[in-house]
């Protein structure tokens, strides 16, 4: 059951966390239209749907921060207000006052990462390609990659149609190729390609003057590329492209049998996932650095400092994601250590509260 107490933590803490969340995405999205105001297509449609987009992606942005920003502003009122000073009084301890302001923070973050798994991880690379090409996909052309045992060439992809134009796919054995399939379109759909209007080139094995020559198979749908997903397509031609949760997972688990460097794949996987607990571990660090009165303490100034920190080391974690996809640093190291290590140190504090933090 819920104490009222707890009611008015979580209300308080729910209150500043959507005020300062809708604050940092308003701000930066703002500021990014201002900057980029003269490369923005001439439509309106498209102009509404770049900052609808670029709402989307700011919450990648606002979220974390605004987590820790609204603990520390509800914090400091009831600090001002003596409220945190005379709920220690009534015998309340710094962990139940902390459990419904974690809970909140926690569900904001793991909803956060459910978003991921859907297409709003895709609205950085369709803002940059309004940005750059007054469109939402960017058409791929020229693609030459390898599939398992085979090579595929694609003349054109369109990623988000799911469509690609003039495919040929070359099947090896050994060094020796052994077929080829044209096929003039595909649609994926099923997990796999359906090629259409399209030819099978049987390459003959001529030993003697009796064997069979060459062997043409036209065929009008045929399904091929199983699990070669566009995206996967996209990631393994451009490199650095927005990933959903799941499109990570698989093109990991695609890239990882043909010992592929996997390392931008697992740092992004590693961002959508691990990186935003950042925000709930950091908030019960400065949590318990709080003082418990006014009376002895600069409180603008100790706001200031707790801010200072918390984007210290929100772009320390940002500049060593960034390094981890260029493998500079191993994502194992860069990503989900500091997490680990931010989350011992908020359990080391939270079960040392009762001795060291009265």
């Amino acid at each position: 059951m819920i104490n009222i107490y707890e009611r008015y933590l979580g209300w308080s803490y729910f209150k500043n966390l959507f005020i300062i969340f809708i604050g940092l995405v308003f701000f930066y999205v703002g500021v990014d239209y201002l900057i980029n105001l003269k490369d923005l297509p001439e439509s309106a449609n498209l102009q509404f749907l770049y900052l609808s987009l670029n709402t989307l992606w700011a919450v990648n942005y606002a979220l974390p921060l605004a987590i820790v920003f609204a603990m520390i502003v509800s914090k400091f009122n009831m600090i001002r207000s003596n409220e945190l000073i005379s709920l220690y009084a009534s015998g309340i301890s710094k962990k139940k006052i902390l459990r419904p302001i974690f809970i909140i923070s926690l569900i904001s973050t793991f909803i956060y990462i459910g978003l991921n798994f859907t297409p709003f991880a895709y609205a950085h690379e369709y803002r940059s390609n309004l940005l750059k090409n007054s469109q939402l996909s960017l058409i791929s052309e020229g693609l030459f990659l390898k599939y398992k045992k085979s090579y595929v060439y694609i003349q054109r992809l369109d990623p988000i149609k799911q469509e690609a134009r003039d495919i040929k796919i070359f099947n090896i054995d050994g060094t020796q190729i052994k077929e080829i399939i044209e096929a003039k379109s595909a649609i994926f759909k099923k997990d796999a390609w359906d090629l259409r209007d399209g030819k099978i080139i049987h390459k003959p094995e001529v030993a003697t003057l009796f064997d069979k020559g060459l062997k043409i198979e036209p065929f009008s749908s045929k399904r091929a590329l199983e699990g070669f997903k566009p995206k996967i397509i996209e990631n393994a031609h451009q490199g650095g492209i927005a990933l959903t949760v799941k499109d990570a997972v698989e093109a990991l688990r695609f890239f990882s049998k043909d010992n592929i460097n996997t390392d931008g794949i697992k740092s992004n996987l590693y961002y959508l996932t691990i990186f935003p607990l950042f925000a709930p571990f950091m908030l019960v660090i400065l949590y318990y650095y709080l003082p418990a009165s006014a009376r002895f303490f600069n409180l603008a100034l100790l706001s200031f400092i707790f801010i200072f920190a918390t984007l210290c080391v929100w772009g320390i974690l940002f500049i060593l994601f960034r390094l981890s996809q260029t493998s500079v640093v191993l994502p194992e190291i860069g990503m989900v250590a500091p997490i680990i290590i931010l989350a011992l140190f908020g359990l080391w504090l939270h079960t040392r509260s009762d001795k060291f933090f009265r």
